[in-house]
């Protein structure tokens, strides 16, 4: 895996309209105001009972439209920016073809394993297996149950970063019965993959910022763990991830690198602060 060796420094979350200190969900939303115009009439006759009944009925139908539109909106642009820190911002991906292949590209440069011959050809058959499965997940996974985050420049930044995706972490609710014994009166827990982080980019902070949208994310869908894995060996993430609150639980049996072959991993878990 991808990550950076870098400070985890307590700052406050703020992103676009958010109040400094105050999370989105608690932020005061402003309900808009539904105008309905009724039709005029030249005639002098008075409008029924009946009319007058399916007059408030039409405008308290139209009226709860626009607040299910609006309520709607909302919850989408609590997932337009879920943190903004140290130069990066953090959302979720926008589901378009050149989006998703350079996701893909991302994590495919992060996490291929180069070979002595026909490296580049194997690499492609790599980034577009990593395409496929993220194609997949995006199709079939509820939009409450998987989201693949990007990370990219702030809107202030200099114009030549922006519009470049600099990191990338996959998101997914999982229910696994080894796991689910190390977290107390848990059914279900967020599972973070596939954090990798642009090689142009690295040390610069964003894995940390990409570990904080996480967070961000189990608030509002409600889940009180967040899982992860990764390599005993691999030193550099350890770090980051017991700096961003983190704990070794377990680890694969020892069996598994001996016999098999297979670079042990060790099971980390968080408790959000819901």
């Amino acid at each position: 895996m991808a990550h950076m060796l870098v400070s985890y420094p307590s700052t406050t979350v703020k992103c676009g309209g958010f109040s400094r200190g105050v999370p989105p969900w608690e932020r005061r939303q402003s309900r808009a105001v539904g105008v309905v115009q009724c039709c005029s009439c030249s005639s002098t006759e008075e409008v029924g009972v009946f009319g007058k009944v399916e007059n408030e009925s039409q405008r308290s139908r139209e009226i709860k439209e626009i607040d299910k539109n609006n309520n709607k909106e909302n919850d989408k642009n609590k997932l337009d920016c879920l943190v903004s820190e140290f130069g990066w911002e953090v959302r979720r991906l926008v589901v378009e073809d050149d989006e998703m292949r350079r996701v893909a590209f991302l994590q495919a440069q992060a996490f291929h394993i180069p070979v002595f011959f026909f490296n580049d050809l194997f690499f492609d058959f790599f980034q577009a297996e990593v395409l496929s499965g993220l194609l997949y997940k995006l199709k079939n996974s509820p939009p409450d149950r998987y989201a693949c985050l990007v990370a990219e420049p702030a809107t202030n930044s200099s114009r030549e970063s922006q519009g470049k995706l600099v990191g990338v972490v996959d998101v997914t609710v999982q229910r696994d019965a080894p796991v689910l014994q190390h977290l107390q009166g848990a059914q279900e827990y967020l599972y973070i993959s596939g954090l990798a982080v642009s090689k142009s980019f690295r040390r610069r902070k964003i894995a940390s910022v990409l570990l904080k949208a996480c967070d961000m994310l189990a608030i509002l869908w409600g889940y009180e763990y967040l899982v992860l894995r990764a390599y005993e060996e691999d030193l550099g993430a350890q770090k980051l991830y017991s700096k961003a609150g983190y704990r070794v639980v377990s680890g694969d049996p020892p069996w598994l690198s001996s016999w098999i072959g297979r670079k042990r991993r060790v099971l980390y878990i968080k408790q959000s602060n819901m």
